[in-house]
């Protein structure tokens, strides 16, 4: 029987679980309905907020039993602004809702014996706040000021931020600092209804290690007004800023970055320092944005793949060369490739001055230089992949298949994509250990470590 619903109608609802992004589950008249806000063991009085032909969405409109592991959210923006959105859960209760993800995924796809997988309770941190170490932010004028911030969510309403819980301090109050220096100077903004002005977006970099600090300037023309007194200003007002650049993206468009770059001013790199590694970030470079939690993931990583100091490794994915030169036991060869040419070149520069001289990388997508490198002969001992969100493409997999490197670790930061390529990755390897480990407190995204061994 179809389910007559209104939008604004409420009605009373118990949560069951969370979904993978963290809205809380519940059952309309059988008809599954995703509450925004809501938590597990909770009785909500529900708000639709859209209606679909197999779901419903809501939001909170009154909770009539809280959950024990509802918290008073840390963040003032709660519930306004994406990034936080299991700040209302206690922490301890976001890392079993993270393990809980991967479960819920390997149920969805079902890979070869997913039932007897070894998932390992989430690694958590000991400070689950303030630990990202880039804000990528639009810039608007908000009545008569400048401001930077993080959009509403399924809209274009920036809320302006000065100071937010997951970002680190210095970077926030850098952000904070170039929009009055903006402002001051009367630089043009971008404005996206008359799709006119200069400055787009702000992207600020720090290093952990260093406290040094990259920024760029994503802009809408390659005029920068005042160029001169913008470098002066920041160089006057912060000078934990060495690296100073701009990006050009014209017109309306979906992507952050443009094609185009130069160096505004000082170095064109920053340095961070990983497991005792020195590695420099170009601005559009990729590096995880949880440094501490990354040492982390990377230890696990490499204990999972036991490398040999002889073993030649593919590094797929490598971004700047993090994951395989901090995995490196000795001067092997290391093979990885990039689809970010900036990235590839501070991997060759990282894997000098590592000390690594026998590191080859190559700019393009995994699945086109694998499977080449493969009918090439190549042999390798070891594969470690790091694929973005939408995991691994089809080519990949088969050339991976084919070759059957006796060691194999799959780093996840999407553990539907992950729980997919199990399907197929299952017909040649056992799973021995998903370890999830929490990369972004307060959210519901989780990365998580597989370590293979051949079936």
């Amino acid at each position: 029987m179809a389910v007559t619903v209104k939008i604004g109608q409420r009605f009373p609802l118990t949560i069951k679980r969370l979904d993978i992004n963290g809205a809380g589950i519940g059952y309309y008249q059988r008809k599954i309905t995703f509450v925004t806000g809501a938590l597990p063991q909770e009785v909500v009085v529900a708000e639709v907020t859209g209606i679909h032909d197999r779901y419903l969405e809501a939001k909170v409109h009154k909770i009539r039993t809280a959950s024990p592991n509802r918290v008073t959210p840390a963040e003032p923006l709660f519930g306004q602004i994406g990034g936080v959105e299991l700040n209302h859960l206690a922490y301890p209760a976001q890392l079993r809702f993270k393990r809980d993800v991967v479960a819920q995924s390997l149920a969805k796809f079902k890979p070869t014996g997913w039932t007897h997988y070894d998932l390992r309770p989430t690694i958590g941190m000991a400070q689950p706040t303030h630990y990202r170490n880039k804000a990528q932010f639009p810039v608007r004028v908000i009545d008569g000021h400048v401001r930077a911030g993080l959009y509403a969510p399924n809209s274009h309403h920036l809320i302006p931020l000065t100071k937010f819980l997951t970002q680190a301090p210095l970077t926030m109050k850098v952000v904070t600092t170039l929009c009055q220096i903006l402002e001051q100077l009367q630089i043009p903004i971008y404005n996206e209804k008359k799709r006119s002005g200069i400055v787009k977006t702000l992207v600020v970099r720090e290093s952990f290690a260093t406290k040094e600090v990259q920024v760029t300037f994503i802009t809408n023309s390659p005029k920068l007004p005042h160029e001169g007194e913008l470098l002066n200003a920041i160089a006057t007002q912060l000078p934990m800023v060495v690296s100073i650049a701009q990006n050009i993206n014209p017109g309306e468009t979906s992507l952050i970055w443009g094609k185009e770059s130069r160096l505004l001013a000082g170095l064109p790199y920053i340095q961070e320092t990983l497991l005792g590694r020195t590695f420099q970030l170009s601005p559009q470079a990729f590096l995880q944005l949880n440094p501490k939690q990354t040492e982390t993931l990377y230890t696990l990583a490499a204990k999972a793949l036991d490398l040999g100091p002889h073993d030649t490794l593919i590094d797929a994915y490598c971004g700047i060369g993090t994951v395989g030169i901090s995995l490196a036991k000795g001067n092997q060869p290391i093979y990885g490739m990039d689809t970010i040419a900036e990235g590839i070149a501070d991997a060759k520069a990282n894997a000098k001055a590592n000390g690594l001289t026998n590191a080859h990388y190559s700019v393009g997508k995994a699945e086109d230089i694998f499977p080449k490198w493969v009918q090439e002969g190549m042999r390798p001992d070891a594969v470690i992949v790091d694929p973005p969100r939408a995991g691994l493409e089809r080519a990949f997999i088969d050339a991976l298949l084919e070759l059957d490197p006796p060691k194999f670790v799959y780093i996840s930061c999407n553990p539907s994509t992950l729980a997919r390529d199990l399907v197929s990755l299952t017909k040649r390897y056992k799973v021995d250990w998903i370890q999830s480990i929490d990369m972004f407190p307060q959210t519901a995204r989780c990365e998580a470590v597989v370590k293979f061994t051949r079936a």
